[in-house]
């Protein structure tokens, strides 16, 4: 008899941290952009904080090609995989962006008419630059590139330590390009997918491969992490605090504009952001072993169905924040005013993200929406088949 595969309960607490901290991502700036004072000091705190939490889309990526590696690496059928998985993270593509695109018409948001609705729809489709949908345009041309990736890593089964380094210095080095070159070059007769890098899978293919390495040699990471905790801990924390002085530093020695200055695509977030990809990995260790030992009813729930809807939260996440926005036009605060609303406009826009998440997972056939249709209707045999990019559900170790 097959001995089960265990469940990666620290891998739903990893989702749950990445995708919260999306929202808190966006919700600080909405607040930010109510703010009047652009000099005031509640402005100049979110403004210079926003780097630190700006971690949570390469947690993302990096998640993926865990997920996708756990998943594939050794079923080698990739007509079924590309059947599944495009269906299952596309559909979802389609889908959001068009509803979302219709929401917009209806609360008047600028830049939508129903003049321009097919060409607007199409172009969304084609450069995933509306509603944060970037995210699942990238994961799509992952796809593509997913059979390279795991043909790379067998073709150097005693090497993936180097790939990851190789990797690693290929990423600083892009990052350094982007930051110091691109905007000396013009880049006018550039192909879009080449000027638009944000959307370019290739602009994440440290994050990938790093996620790759880590199913791959999972135990070893595990370890690693828990011999060097307390460096990996202070660590972190000094690089979050750093985010503070870079973002100064951007700003006023090199001149460069706010979205410039906060900009995921620098040398120093990609060493940030791959400390806090192992410190959110370290954290989902501690809750899966306090789980083991007896958590509340209340949390592992939370966590739990949490981790079953992130996806579907990143994909509705634009109706709360809408409406966060929306709420907001009625007010006239002062700025600290604002700042204190920031945990009750969080609660707001996470709950209504989570409640809509919620309902597509519970009430069939909306489960298609959020990459977890509920195939039952369709079909004899009674079950949930997930798409998430993200999902997983056991680990079964590949080391030699």
């Amino acid at each position: 008899m097959k001995k089960p595969r265990p469940y990666l309960y620290e891998v739903d607490m990893m989702r749950i941290i990445f995708i919260f901290g999306v929202l808190l991502n966006h919700t600080t700036t909405a607040f930010a952009q109510s703010m009047t004072a652009s000099s005031g000091w509640p402005h100049m705190l979110l403004l210079a904080t926003h780097l630190s939490i700006h971690f949570t889309r390469m947690g993302f990526m990096f998640m993926t090609g865990l997920v996708l590696t756990l998943n594939y690496y050794h079923k080698d059928d990739w007509p079924n995989f590309f059947k599944k998985r495009f269906a299952g993270s596309g559909w979802p593509y389609l889908l959001w962006n068009f509803i979302l695109m219709v929401f917009a018409l209806i609360v008047g948001a600028p830049g939508f008419s129903l003049a321009n609705f097919t060409s607007t729809y199409a172009s969304a489709i084609l450069h995933g630059d509306q509603f944060y949908m970037y995210y699942i345009l990238v994961t799509l041309q992952l796809y593509l590139l997913f059979p390279a990736l795991v043909w790379l890593f067998k073709q150097f089964p005693t090497r993936h330590l180097t790939l990851l380094t190789i990797s690693f210095l290929l990423q600083l080095g892009l990052m350094v390009g982007i930051k110091y070159g691109l905007p000396h070059i013009d880049r006018s007769n550039w192909l879009w997918w080449f000027k638009a890098y944000g959307v370019n899978v290739f602009t994440y293919q440290f994050y990938f491969i790093f996620g790759a390495y880590t199913s791959l040699h999972y135990q070893a990471v595990v370890a690693f992490i828990k011999r060097h905790a307390k460096a990996i801990g202070s660590s972190t924390l000094v690089l979050g605090f750093g985010t503070v002085g870079y973002y100064f530093w951007n700003r006023s020695v090199l001149g460069l504009a706010h979205d410039a200055a906060v900009s995921p695509h620098q040398p120093y977030m990609l060493v940030y952001d791959t400390m806090m990809i192992i410190f959110v990995f370290g954290v989902g260790k501690l809750y899966a072993r306090w789980r083991h030992h007896g958590l509340p009813a209340w949390l592992d729930r939370f966590v739990k169905n949490g981790a079953k809807v992130s996806f579907g939260i990143y994909l509705d996440q634009t109706i709360g924040l809408t409406i966060l926005r929306w709420l907001l036009s009625f007010t006239s605060l002062p700025d600290w005013g604002y700042l204190l609303l920031i945990p009750l406009g969080y609660v707001l826009v996470l709950a209504i993200s989570f409640g809509i998440a919620w309902f597509c997972y519970k009430v069939a056939p909306f489960g298609i929406l959020i990459g977890r249709p509920q195939i039952h209707l369709f079909n004899r045999q009674k079950g949930v088949v997930t798409h998430d990019p993200t999902y997983h559900t056991t680990i079964q170790s590949t080391q030699k």
